[in-house]
Parts: structure tokens; sequence; C-alpha cells
């Protein structure tokens, strides 16, 4: 009888963490395919963009500088660059989707009002463990003068964790400009 009710409650405690990952895994499936469709809409338009796939993270570049004779961005490197940060909810890029730039003219496209200027200067990242996921792997191997997209779902962001004006388990699209990197 006592095995029974552990039993039972362990299927009651189970059941509902279950469906809730399978809905996770869904919703990760969902962002895939708004990643495939964006990369397949902007590969199409432009034959040249390349696109680097590192552990499930896309990066998409538009403008790429790749020299075998010019380094690349490694793990612990630092990276200056500019960015724009879009929660990707389909196969498009919307500039109501976006919740964070350091780049003056896309938040003036986006409808931001512009009265503190200081914060649109480019950013500088050292490439560890604590930078998103996501950004962190999509952003190894860049060179400068890259420009593009680095793209990924919510697994690779902040997971189930509302970040500021990001809801939880939110697909990502930060569109990036690399100014400089330098490795250690």
């Amino acid at each position: 009888m006592k095995r029974a009710l552990l039993l039972c409650l362990a299927c009651i405690v189970l059941i509902p963490w279950g469906c809730g990952k399978s809905e996770l895994q869904t919703t990760y499936e969902k962002q895939e395919n708004f990643i495939q469709t964006f990369i397949a809409q902007v590969t199409k338009a432009d034959t040249t963009a390349t696109v680097t796939i590192t552990d499930g993270v896309y990066r998409l570049i538009q403008y790429d500088t790749l020299d075998p004779r010019r380094d690349s961005l490694l793990w612990d490197g630092r990276v200056t660059l500019d960015y724009a940060c879009y929660t990707l909810t389909s196969g498009n890029i919307s500039p109501s989707s976006l919740v964070a730039t350091n780049r003056k003219s896309v938040a003036a496209s986006s409808g931001w009002a512009l009265s503190d200027t200081t914060q649109f200067q480019p950013v500088t990242l050292t490439l560890d463990k604590t930078l998103v996921e996501g950004l962190r792997l999509g952003l190894y191997g860049v060179q400068p003068g890259d420009e593009g997209y680095i793209l990924f779902n919510g697994k690779f962001g902040f997971g189930n964790r509302i970040q500021g004006t990001i809801p939880a388990s939110s697909a990502l699209a930060y569109r990036i400009w690399i100014d400089s990197i330098e490795n250690n």
C-alpha cells in the first residue's frame, strides 16, 4: 500500500514536469524553424552570405572578411562590436522586437527615444562563460569587419528566466558589426 501511494505521488509530480519539458522542447523546435526560415530568406537574397553552426547556434555573416591571414576570435579572446538584439517570434526580425542595442541608427529606426546618447558606444566582451551561451558560441570565430547575425533558440539564451524585457525561453537574434578582436 505504501509503495503504491509513493508510486502515485511520483506520477503526480513527474507527469506535469514531463509535460512542461515536452512543451519546452516543442517551443525550441518551433524556434529552430523560425531560425531556418530567417536564414533561408537571407541566403536567398544574398548568395554570398555564409552560415556557421557551433553546437546548435547559428552565425550568418553577410559581409564576410573570412581571410585565412587574419585572426579569428578564440575562446577567452575579446571582441569589440556594435549589436542589436531582437526576440525572434517568427521567421522575421522587426523593429518592434528590438530589446537592446548600442547602435544609434538602429534605436532611432525602431522608434526608441534617444535622450541619453552616451549608451551608443561599441561594447567590448570577453568570450568566456559569463556571456549568454548562444552569444558566446556565435561570436567564436568572427573576424574584424564581419557583419551579420547570431541566432539561437531559448535553450542557448536565458532559458526559462525573464531577462529585462526578454520573455522566458525566447529565441534571440543578434545583429552584429565586428570592430576588432584581441586573442590572449
